[in-house]
């Protein structure tokens, strides 16, 4: 092959592949990133039964950061307070998963929060009170393992729905081979409204459902959900609500009361939580400091006597 013919011959296959080399030489300038972050939450609860206890209620580290062709990715781990009172906390995995984002369209893989309940969704370092309501920290479905897409109509809405394996956190494993669906619809008819439903259905077992509303229109929030269990046999309907109401007094200081019920039948009938909370939130250094004093009023059982408990915490995010 002579010489002009070789020359010509790799101008063409160059002329082919200019697209892919100049697409390989964009990629190659966008470097991945990090982003290092967490919090701590150092918490001091008062009851007559227990007096002062002092707790580490939350410590996380995040790790956070974007990647080529539209990937992004987050690690995070907690040490957190133990379930009871002999049981030492530990360190645990919360959320490892990888996101592909394509304009109003994102796709999650991996372990993450399923999409029911707003106030689930929220991080804690942003609820209003130390502690979520007893409804949503017993029957919205946590975080799990599995794939979830989700669409956002502009500033009107999401739309998300998940398929997860349904055991849990850090369990490698679907134990009964049947799958966790969760959807979520939101839509913001007004731009301070936001009205939402919530799906989890349990394949074979029960299904979750739940409606929401929230509203924020200048110093005033307000926010409810309604959550109830229907299950596949014949059984009392698990329910419980909750309502909250925050007014910001100084842009810094703001006043929070919450009412919330719960009732789970299908296990018993003395499993009952009736609970007013209220309570004041006072936020420094852009909000990167919170100091929290809730005084939580709590009714167990029918009937049942009322406890009073009081916490103060101190948040610190970095």
């Amino acid at each position: 092959m002579s010489y002009v013919r070789v020359v010509g011959a790799l101008g063409v296959v160059c002329a082919a592949h200019l697209p892919c080399l100049a697409y390989a030489q964009d990629t190659a300038r966008v470097a991945p990133t990090i982003r290092v972050g967490g919090y701590i939450q150092a918490r001091e609860t008062y009851r007559a039964s227990t007096k002062l206890t002092a707790t580490l209620n939350r410590a996380r580290l995040s790790a956070d950061g974007g990647l080529t062709g539209g990937f992004s990715y987050r690690v995070l781990v907690e040490y957190a307070a133990p379930a009871t009172a002999t049981t030492p906390a530990g360190v645990s995995l919360r959320d490892a998963y990888i996101r592909w984002t394509r304009r109003a369209l994102s796709v999650t893989a991996g372990q993450y929060k399923t999409p029911f309940s707003p106030e689930y969704i929220l991080s804690i370092t942003q609820v209003e009170t130390a502690d979520r309501a007893t409804v949503v920290d017993s029957m919205a479905t946590k975080r799990d393992i599995g794939v979830m897409a989700q669409y956002t109509v502009g500033p009107y809405g999401t739309v998300a729905l998940g398929v997860f394996n349904g055991e849990g956190q850090n369990r490698i494993v679907n134990v009964d081979s049947s799958s966790l669906v969760v959807g979520r619809v939101a839509v913001r008819p007004i731009g301070f409204l936001t009205v939402g439903t919530n799906l989890a259905a349990y394949a074979g077992d029960s299904t979750r459902y739940g409606v929401d509303a929230n509203l924020e229109t200048g110093p005033l929030l307000a926010r409810g959900e309604f959550i109830w269990q229907s299950r596949h046999v014949a059984a009392p309907v698990d329910k419980g609500w909750y309502g909250l109401v925050g007014y910001q007094v100084l842009p810094w200081v703001q006043l929070v009361a919450r009412q919330e019920l719960f009732e789970r039948p299908a296990i018993t009938g003395t499993v009952r939580t009736v609970a007013t909370t209220g309570g004041v939130n006072a936020r420094f250094a852009g909000d990167r400091v919170r100091v929290l004093a809730n005084y939580v009023s709590r009714k167990l059982g029918t009937p049942g006597g009322r406890t009073g408990t009081v916490v103060t915490q101190l948040q610190v995010r970095f």
